[in-house]
């Protein structure tokens, strides 16, 4: 498994956000259509080339989502949007190649986890998660078919 470890620094992004179960899905892939087609109203984006998939594990039934750009500072926020700003924090990056199993991407990052001894995912202490790999920031580019995309997974993770 070809992954690194990183860190990023405190960002901000402006989009849509979802939530909703597991078995509503197929209104999330509308969600984050519609964020891809609005982001033209972000002038102030940092890259519109990579739209960010942000998930939090804070239901147990399904998970709460926000389908976003990286914004700078003078972006305001358009009607139906809205903010959210990610601390500074290390992650676990592998890339999920097109044509594979998005599943079987994530079953692989989980055992690294159980396995590797450094590192473990991390649960901010002030919320409620519902799944083993709690918090999944996802880095889409512009060019990705949308029925088999290839994308940039990043795990929050901190020391054990």
């Amino acid at each position: 498994m070809d992954y690194e470890i990183v860190e990023l620094p405190a960002y901000r992004a402006i989009g849509l956000k979802w939530e909703g179960a597991y078995t509503e899905i197929p209104a999330l892939r509308e969600l984050i259509q519609e964020m891809n087609a609005r982001a033209g109203e972000l002038e102030h984006a940092v890259n519109t080339d990579i739209q960010l998939g942000l998930s939090y594990h804070l239901r147990p039934d399904g998970f709460v989502h926000y389908s976003v750009y990286e914004v700078g500072a003078k972006q305001q926020i358009p009607d139906g949007m809205r903010e959210i700003v990610v601390k500074p924090m290390t992650y676990f990056r592998i890339h999920h190649h097109k044509g594979g199993d998005i599943g079987h991407t994530y079953a692989k990052i989980y055992q690294w986890m159980k396995e590797n001894g450094e590192y473990t995912p991390l649960f901010e202490s002030e919320a409620v998660y519902y799944d083993d790999l709690p918090i999944k920031h996802e880095r889409y580019p512009d060019d990705r078919d949308l029925n088999d995309p290839h994308f940039d997974i990043y795990i929050p993770i901190k020391k054990k």
